[in-house]
């Protein structure tokens, strides 16, 4: 065990999501504008990665921007839009430097020209790097993903390609955004609210989950190991019982 954190490094989750939620209300609370709270926000992101990747969790993913996101206010999906292409060329150097590789799931195509172009770049030259993968969801919704691996399989059935004798949970998962990735072992979702918002709802099937009232950008080192204890605190059954796991 790690004597200064009891976090057992032979026990992390294999996969962590996170939904970070609170930057608007973080800066409402101080008399700022929602967007100087995203700012914030990405602070707490490169706080988090940074400490993810020196613990050793393997696979990382951020859900940074939902399909339902659009519906903000413009001037606030702007400044987002903006946040995240500068944030991908000014972290390009730190993802090398720690051997992470950037990842990417969501309908990126429908993404500004300019952000979908860094993001290509960005994912492009860290593609090789092993010591943990960093996934954003961006323009993401589980709903859309699930809809979306349903056609594919369906066109492909349509084409004897497959037949519907062979669709399975594999065959399900090999079509969704996430197919290279492990399923998720731990959710953490920040600010008080206690819902899934559509984020990974195939992957999560027995992930555990973990509320915090802690609004994102507020979000620490500490806070991050807090929920890591809880997490293996935690007996994960699977369906079976206590006495069948001991």
């Amino acid at each position: 065990m790690n004597q200064n954190n009891n976090i057992n490094p032979e026990a992390l989750p294999k996969h962590l999501a996170i939904i970070m939620d609170g930057n608007g209300r973080w800066a409402k609370k101080q008399g700022l504008l929602r967007t100087i709270g995203h700012e914030n926000g990405a602070k707490a992101v490169r706080q988090t990665v940074e400490t993810c990747a020196r613990l050793g969790i393997k696979n990382l993913t951020l859900f940074a921007f939902s399909t339902e996101n659009w519906n903000r206010p413009k001037l606030e999906v702007d400044t987002l839009m903006k946040l995240l292409s500068k944030a991908l060329k000014k972290e390009l150097n730190t993802l090398t430097k720690n051997d992470i590789r950037l990842n990417t799931i969501g309908d990126t195509e429908s993404l500004p020209k300019s952000v979908a172009k860094n993001l290509i770049e960005v994912v492009e030259s860290t593609k090789e790097n092993q010591r943990m993968t960093l996934t954003l969801a961006l323009n993401y919704g589980s709903r859309e993903e699930i809809t979306r691996a349903t056609k594919l399989i369906a066109d492909k059935v349509k084409n004897n390609i497959i037949s519907v004798e062979d669709i399975d949970e594999s065959v399900i998962n090999n079509h969704l955004y996430t197919r290279n990735l492990p399923d998720v072992d731990l959710v953490i979702r920040t600010s008080g609210e206690q819902r899934i918002s559509n984020f990974l709802l195939w992957q999560i099937a027995y992930a555990e989950l973990y509320f915090t009232d802690v609004l994102w950008p507020d979000f620490s080192a500490e806070h991050l190991m807090e929920a890591l204890e809880s997490y293996q605190n935690r007996e994960r059954r699977f369906g079976k019982t206590s006495e069948q796991l001991k």
